[in-house]
């Protein structure tokens, strides 16, 4: 789940979630963020992911946060982001500092061979990962968790591009073509 790429013996991060860690030693609760930055991920290029791309990611640490909370400004946030009426879906997945932990889909179709290809024949398009701060990352950071709960969330901010202004092809939006950037000089 890690591989990354190094330049000399720097590694290229592939998380931003180092600011949330940084922001939860040198802080005290409650916490919301909201964290932006390039990630890189040794993962195989396809019209639907990169190994290099833009992440944003979201915590929220507060007394009494449950995952209905999670739940519900996500779905809030897709619904304005995409539109009402979009529909998503939530489905159980492992990552090592959220307990529980889950992935949020969100129905393309399976109208097109364009849609099947993106796809993958299901109609779901995974566009982030979240979960409830697992209590031994809030420890770490010395904060109660007997008092204090929370959630975070990444997201990649280019496939959600991708799929807000239909841009078939992620890599598309890397190359610098004109006849692609000028159909958003009024965005």
């Amino acid at each position: 789940m890690q591989d990354t790429f190094f330049i000399g013996e720097d590694v290229l991060r592939t998380h931003t979630s180092s600011v949330q860690i940084r922001e939860m030693l040198k802080n005290k609760p409650p916490f919301r963020l909201i964290m932006p930055g390039r990630v890189y991920r040794n993962e195989a290029v396809s019209s639907r992911s990169n190994c290099f791309f833009h992440q944003l990611e979201g915590l929220y640490i507060d007394e009494g946060v449950t995952f209905a909370d999670l739940k519900q400004t996500l779905y809030y946030f897709v619904q304005q982001f995409f539109g009402e009426g979009t529909e998503v879906r939530f489905r159980s997945s492992y990552f090592p500092f959220t307990e529980p932990s889950a992935e949020m889909d969100i129905w393309v179709g399976t109208e097109t061979a364009e849609d099947i290809r993106l796809t993958k024949g299901t109609g779901w398009l995974e566009v982030l990962g979240c979960g409830m701060v697992h209590p031994n990352v809030l420890n770490n950071c010395n904060i109660d968790t007997e008092k204090y709960s929370g959630f975070a969330f990444g997201m990649g901010l280019d496939r959600m591009t991708m799929l807000k202004y239909g841009i078939s092809d992620i890599r598309d939006m890397f190359l610098n073509d004109i006849r692609l950037l000028s159909q958003f000089n009024g965005v």
